[in-house]
């Protein structure tokens, strides 16, 4: 099937090239930080996590999120899902290769990514995370080949697929859960030490994830045959509607426990984040930014009539997503080092190098994105013709 990816018009081979350039750029700046070391980053030693764990944590609620669609459709036999489940999982497959490469960058060195698997040690947390990852990404490969295949030859999936997607679940809650306790088993970062923390990690999952199937819905609806179906959209809509609000409302639990507590290590990130703390306000004008983006979205989302308008919709999405990134990447990563535990503000901002790394590192998420859509696409078109 890999061989439909070879064949597309001219919009399909200069969008292959011009992200084919984004990723040399990409790699040019990572033999550079290779070669330097992470001085050529932003990062110190008390702000030793930034972009690059900032994306990695956005992209495993992303990964995470396609349990939205399989779930009701292989469960619950929700025949309105039969379309976007390909594409849901095939985003799934392009997340969890971004999350591996964004923790592969921030390693620094590339052999001390084979230390985790050389040397497991199954108590620590991150082993386990690597160990979710890994599964979560061979069970997606599998489902969607033999799925995929099934669909091309016009027969049944085999039935010994069927307890694979069913484990497939449960896994993809296991990935973002275990991505929150990499935080919240910190007990030194009071920002972090939350039991909330991986409830509102799936929460923002669910409301991101969605948010961005959808918008490749409604893209892939507008450039090829194949329409996944607008029922479908809007029944993501309301999904996305629901997480929103439950992830507002846990925020918002959040910043009570820790404001009506006053415990100062608690209320000191907050206030970072706010107000800032004396001259340290790199984050105050991007913390406003998402929760004005949040609570816009929530409302544009609870109205029906903007919710089902499919012009207002891809907008909303957009400013889902963004809010977001904001709030569960560089908000919440770099705010749990500010201060330090001894009260030293040391503030963070990404450099030149990081920023050109991060924009490779997506490229190739969305090279492989759009080489499984195009083969996926293709099996579809010809199922529907």
């Amino acid at each position: 099937m890999l061989e439909k990816a070879l064949q597309g018009g001219r919009r399909y081979w200069t969008w292959l090239a011009a992200v084919g350039a984004v990723i040399l750029v990409g790699f040019v700046a990572w033999l550079w930080q290779v070669r330097v070391g992470l001085g050529v980053t932003g990062l110190s030693r008390d702000v030793s996590w930034g972009l690059y764990i900032a994306q990695f944590t956005f992209l495993v609620g992303v990964a995470a999120s396609a349990v939205m669609v399989v779930l009701p459709y292989y469960l619950h036999n929700y025949k309105v899902f039969g379309r976007v489940t390909i594409l849901g999982e095939f985003l799934a497959i392009s997340a969890v290769i971004l999350c591996m490469l964004f923790i592969f960058v921030d390693m620094g060195q590339p052999r001390r990514v084979l230390n985790v698997a050389l040397h497991p040690t199954p108590n620590s947390v991150m082993f386990w995370d690597m160990v979710s990852l890994g599964g979560y990404l061979l069970l997606n490969v599998l489902i969607t080949r033999v799925t995929l295949d099934a669909e091309r030859k016009e027969v049944a999936p085999p039935g010994w697929i069927k307890p694979i997607i069913i484990l497939s679940i449960p896994w993809a809650i296991s990935i973002h859960t275990v991505t929150a306790f990499l935080y919240s088993g910190l007990a030194a970062r009071p920002f972090w030490l939350t039991a909330i923390l991986a409830p509102r990690f799936l929460a923002s999952a669910f409301s991101a994830g969605p948010a961005i199937l959808i918008l490749l819905c409604l893209f892939v609806r507008r450039v090829s045959r194949f329409d996944p179906g607008l029922e479908a959209v809007r029944k993501l809509a309301v999904i996305v509607a629901y997480a929103m609000a439950v992830n507002c409302f846990f925020v918002l639990l959040e910043m009570f426990t820790a404001l009506y507590s006053d415990i100062p290590h608690h209320v000191e990130h907050f206030r970072y984040l706010y107000v800032g703390l004396g001259e340290a306000k790199a984050l105050v004008p991007w913390a406003w930014t998402s929760a004005v983006l949040s609570a816009a979205a929530l409302v544009l989302l609870l109205v029906p009539g903007l919710r089902n308008n499919l012009k207002v919709l891809p907008w909303t999405c957009v400013v889902v997503v963004f809010g977001l990134w904001i709030d569960k990447g560089i908000d919440l990563i770099v705010a749990g080092f500010v201060p330090n535990q001894v009260g030293h503000v040391t503030e963070y901002a990404p450099t030149l190098p990081e920023v050109l790394i991060t924009l490779g590192v997506y490229g190739i998420g969305l090279f492989v994105l759009t080489v499984l859509y195009k083969v996926g696409l293709a099996v579809k078109e010809a199922e529907a013709a």
